[in-house]
């Protein structure tokens, strides 16, 4: 082997002898908090939306096309509606994280002002829900003698749809009947739901039909433009919603349907539980936020009932704010992710502070491992010096002859010859070399 490969070969292997105890030590830090700190997001979760012709059902669908970008697969997984998902969410063995959820679809009421603190965080508010409740206005015209239904007092003997009991609609129909002093064993309540139920509408099976979604769902868009077919206004809104904290009074603009054709008529006052996006406690910090931004990206446009930027927002939530959510929310995505890609920017972001911490810790450590590499290559030297100082021992004792004296000297002077040490140590290695001519005269003196 050359003499400077195998130089090289010996710097590196003092090299790694000396710091390879501190890289060990370095490296299962940062493994002990990649491990506790999880900051890879995991490459799949489970959405629970809602029935396949709903507003939740079409949003799952956006957020799973939005995920995909980052090679995040969203599962969806319809269910009957708002209470549906909150039992799969409070389920541990149900497999799904995250869901859209309604307000005021939770049986479990709290007074004003107060949280639910049940293990689910919200991740926040995504849009209104207005309550539909869309009837024939042939039964209006038969029943009460007039054209439009004008309250939910008159709904007495009416043959009413409010969908499946896994929706939210039944549970927050019967609290808006009751506070109208309306017993709901006078009503003939149904529970088709959906498609179904829109069509015993329209062929005069049922009476009217509840239900909350967002103006998107293709089921309002068709009941909204069909002849024979009556939407009924909340002319009181504004009180339902100083009565009901997850209820805000809006309006169903003039003309917002149809420009062409007017539709509808009128401005149409309404009442809209704010659908929500609410979590497991316990979701990835990186999911909740990705979720908070492709709410943005999804909810944050102009709509019937809002504005540009209204959404996602803190507002209505019936669940404490995840803290990644409150910090996208109000910051927006991490800078970071302006300028490296997601998966990098989640890593540093997660890690920075560990990462501050273990340098704090490592700087002091590592300023051992310059003396212990010199400790290293000036060891290889100094250990000849014993073998040097016994010979030197036996010819001021008069041990041994001279000729033997010179041959243990040369043996050790070929030994130090092949010695490779760095070029910084080269003056140590030429200071024994010169210890052992000192020896060697003294046996030559003595011989």
């Amino acid at each position: 082997m050359p003499r400077f490969v195998r130089l090289a070969f010996q710097t590196v292997r003092d090299l790694l002898v000396t710091a390879g105890p501190f890289a060990l030590i370095a490296a299962g830090l940062l493994f002990a908090a990649y491990w506790y700190l999880q900051p890879t997001p995991p490459k799949s979760v489970t959405l629970a939306t809602g029935e396949e012709q709903g507003a939740y059902a079409e949003f799952g669908r956006r957020y799973a096309e939005w995920f995909a970008r980052y090679g995040i697969e969203v599962h969806l997984r319809a269910t009957q509606g708002a209470a549906e998902n909150l039992a799969l969410l409070r389920d541990p063995d149900s497999g799904v994280q995250i869901a859209f959820v309604q307000g005021g679809a939770d049986p479990k009421t709290l007074p004003p002002g107060q949280l639910k603190d049940d293990g689910l965080v919200a991740l926040g508010s995504l849009f209104y829900e207005p309550l539909w409740l869309f009837y024939r206005e042939d039964v209006a015209r038969r029943r009460l003698r007039h054209d439009a239904l004008g309250n939910l007092a008159q709904l007495r003997g009416w043959r009413l749809d409010v969908g499946p009991a896994g929706s939210g609609v039944p549970n927050l129909v019967g609290r808006l009947l009751d506070g109208n002093h309306v017993d709901v064993a006078g009503i003939d309540l149904r529970a088709l739901g959906g498609t179904p139920a829109a069509a015993a509408l329209l062929d005069g099976n049922i009476d009217a039909l509840a239900f909350a979604s967002a103006p998107e769902a293709p089921l309002v868009q068709m009941l909204l433009q069909t002849p024979g077919i009556g939407l009924l206004p909340f002319p009181q809104a504004e009180a339902y919603s100083r009565r009901y904290a997850f209820l805000s009074p809006v309006v169903l603009p003039r003309g917002v349907v149809d420009l062409g054709r007017g539709v509808p008529v009128r401005n149409v006052p309404l009442v809209a539980p704010t659908a929500m996006l609410i979590a497991r406690e316990d979701i990835h910090p990186a999911l909740a936020q990705l979720f908070v931004q492709a709410a943005q990206a999804i909810h944050g446009q102009a709509g019937w009932f809002q504005r540009r930027g209204d959404f996602p927002s803190e507002r209505s939530l019936e669940w404490p704010l995840a803290r990644e959510a409150e910090r996208t929310l109000r910051s927006g995505p991490p800078w970071l992710q302006r300028y490296l890609p997601f998966w990098l920017a989640n890593l540093v972001d997660r890690m920075w502070v560990v990462l501050l911490s273990l340098i704090a810790v490592l700087i002091p450590l590592s300023r051992v491992v310059p003396p212990l590499y010199q400790f290293r290559v000036r060891s290889r030297i100094f250990r000849w010096y014993g073998q040097l100082r016994r010979i030197e021992e036996d010819v001021e004792e008069g041990e041994g002859s001279a000729a033997r004296l010179g041959a243990r000297l040369d043996e050790l002077d070929a030994r130090v010859e092949r010695l490779t040490v760095p070029l910084s140590y080269a003056d140590e290695l030429y200071a024994l070399r010169s210890h052992i001519r000192l020896v060697r005269e003294k046996v030559l003196r003595r011989g």
